[in-house]
C-alpha cells in the first residue's frame, strides 16, 4: 500500500513540473505565415558573384556559424560552405556597397541607439571587410525590394527580407538563398498554461504595427475575436517582448527568429 501511495505521489510531481513548465524563454503556439529570408541583387550585376563567394568562404572558416551561435544560440544560417569560393572568382575592384535593410527584422536587422545592428548587417560587415568594399546601409520596405533594386538605389536587398514568390517567378531580380527560415507566429512564456491557438480565447497580445504584422493577423480571421485585447506598439520586438515578461500581455505576435534570440538572451 505504502509502495502504491509512494508511485502515485511521484506520478503526481512530475504532472505538476511538466504542467508548471520552465518560466524561461518562449514557445511558439499557433505559425501565422511561413517564409524564408534571402538576398536579392540585379540581374546580372557582377556584386552578386562576389558576395556569394565571399560568404560562402566565411561559412567554410566557420565565421557564419559564429554569428548564428552569437545571435540565436544555434546554427539555423545555411549558407554553403565554399573554402575556395573567392580564389577562384577573384578579389573585385573597391567600390562602395549599398544594402537595403528591413530595420523592423530584429534580430536580423535594426537600429540601437541609432546604429544597424543584427545578424545580417555582422555578416555584412564581415563580406565588405573581406572583398575590400565599404559598406552603406540602407532601410527599404520588403514590398519596395524590386523598385530599390532597379532604380539602383540599393545593390543588394539583404537583411530580414521576405522576398516576393510573384517577382521572383518574374526574374525581377537575382535570389541568394534562401538561408533561414522565419515564421512570423504566435508566442508565449515556456511557463504559460496556452499550449495552442484555442486556449488564445479571453487573452491579450502585443504585436508590431508593421505592416507585415498586420497582414499576418489576417491570415486567420477567427485570431482578433479570439483575442480579448490587442496592443500595437511601435517600439518594435524588444517592446513587445519587455511586455511579455512584465506581463502587460499573454501572448507577442513575432517572427520566429525572435524566439532564437529571446531564447538564447
Amino acid at each position: 500500500m505504502k509502495k502504491t501511495i509512494c508511485i502515485l505521489l511521484s506520478l503526481s510531481l512530475c504532472l505538476l513540473c511538466c504542467a508548471c513548465g520552465s518560466t524561461y524563454g518562449v514557445k511558439t503556439v499557433q505559425t501565422l505565415v511561413e517564409q524564408e529570408y534571402s538576398l536579392a541583387f540585379r540581374t546580372g550585376d557582377p556584386v552578386a558573384a562576389y558576395v556569394a563567394a565571399a560568404i560562402e568562404t566565411l561559412s567554410a572558416e566557420g565565421k557564419v556559424d559564429e554569428l548564428a551561435s552569437k545571435w540565436f544560440g544555434d546554427r539555423i544560417i545555411n549558407f554553403t560552405k565554399t573554402p575556395n569560393a573567392l580564389e577562384k572568382t577573384g578579389m573585385p575592384e573597391p567600390q562602395e556597397f549599398i544594402i537595403g535593410i528591413d530595420i523592423n527584422s530584429f534580430p536580423m536587422a535594426y537600429l540601437s541607439n541609432g546604429e544597424y545592428w543584427g545578424f545580417d548587417v555582422e555578416l555584412a560587415i564581415a563580406v565588405c571587410e573581406r572583398l575590400g568594399w565599404t559598406l552603406k546601409m540602407q532601410p527599404i520596405e520588403k514590398e519596395n525590394v524590386y523598385v530599390e533594386l532597379s532604380s539602383g538605389n540599393i545593390d543588394c536587398a539583404w537583411g530580414g527580407i521576405a522576398l516576393n514568390p510573384d517577382e521572383l517567378a518574374k526574374g525581377l531580380y537575382l535570389q541568394y538563398g534562401p538561408y533561414v527560415e522565419n515564421d512570423i507566429v504566435i508566442a508565449v512564456r515556456n511557463g504559460s498554461m496556452i499550449w495552442n491557438r484555442l486556449m488564445l480565447s479571453g487573452k491579450s497580445m502585443a504585436m508590431c504595427s508593421t505592416p507585415e504584422a498586420l497582414a499576418a493577423l489576417k491570415t486567420d480571421e477567427k485570431l482578433s475575436r479570439r483575442l480579448s485585447q490587442i496592443t500595437r506598439l511601435a517600439g518594435g520586438t524588444t517592446e513587445c517582448f519587455e511586455n511579455l515578461y512584465a506581463g502587460k500581455c499573454d501572448a507577442v505576435l513575432t517572427d520566429s527568429t525572435a524566439l532564437y534570440y529571446f531564447n538564447c538572451h
